[in-house]
């Protein structure tokens, strides 16, 4: 939704609208119950799902992202720095205005660029997120000019709009759950590169097992070099992680 498609009233998209789409699809397609698999905030859906409909879920995974729902009590705002990228889309007009600054390709590449990085995207009083990034900084190597092409030519064909609206300027509303507990198998892969892991709080939240309050039958596992696109970055491991864990839990 947020790379191929353009919403017509993307302001009026909710935390709950990838949800419900997804269940549509589901119903669409006649499957009772799937396996969901979600990376960095698309695995927001796939929580919301399994929370409010644990009978259409067989079990859940996700990428760089350990249980978190919309709403106030999900990612602590007032912890992080207020040059922070997530705070900065999250006003309206700001990140189009940087991002018109360039050509979608340039923007697709910054962020690549910038968010395979260990440290928080933080940008100053008189700097905006886009000039976190050097010109000349080359691509990670596992990113090549040819995908960066096929990004470029989705976000050309849909505009950033929708991806900013979900989850940057809805994730603070209330989503309405108030017993948020995923009870289907679930496997978190993360990357111990991965800039999230510097979030406040967020390293004790996994590695002191507090999220197992939310998914009590998570499994965690962490891959030392991998960033925020470890999905990307590592496609080998990462495939066979998630085979290892569907096979695992395909009779559940």
């Amino acid at each position: 939704m947020d790379s191929t498609t353009t919403h017509r009233s993307p302001k009026k998209l909710t935390s709950m609208t990838l949800p419900m789409k997804l269940l549509q699809l589901l119903d669409c397609l006649a499957i009772d119950k799937a396996f969901l698999v979600g990376k960095d905030f698309g695995a927001m859906p796939a929580f919301m799902v399994a929370v409010t409909h644990p009978e259409r879920v067989l079990g859940v995974i996700t990428l760089g992202i350990p249980f978190l729902i919309p709403g106030p009590l999900g990612i602590q705002l007032d912890l992080l720095p207020k040059g922070f990228y997530v705070i900065r889309w999250a006003e309206p007009g700001r990140a189009e205005a940087d991002f018109g600054r360039f050509d979608v390709k340039t923007v697709v590449r910054n962020i690549y660029i910038l968010f395979c990085r260990s440290e928080l995207q933080v940008a100053g009083d008189n700097e905006e997120i886009m000039d976190l990034v050097d010109p000349s900084t080359p691509l990670p190597p596992w990113f090549t000019e040819e995908d960066l092409d096929v990004y470029a030519t989705l976000y050309q064909n849909s505009g950033f709009r929708t991806a900013l609206q979900v989850p940057y300027r809805c994730m603070l509303l209330d989503c309405g759950i108030t017993n948020p507990k995923v009870i289907a198998p679930s496997l978190l892969i993360m990357g111990e590169k991965d800039y999230v892991m510097k979030f406040p709080g967020m390293e004790d939240y996994m590695r002191k097992g507090t999220v197992k309050q939310f998914m009590p039958n998570l499994d965690i596992i962490f891959m030392p070099e991998g960033n925020r696109f470890v999905q990307e970055q590592l496609p080998e491991q990462v495939n066979e992680l998630i085979l290892t864990f569907l096979n695992k839990n395909s009779s559940t």
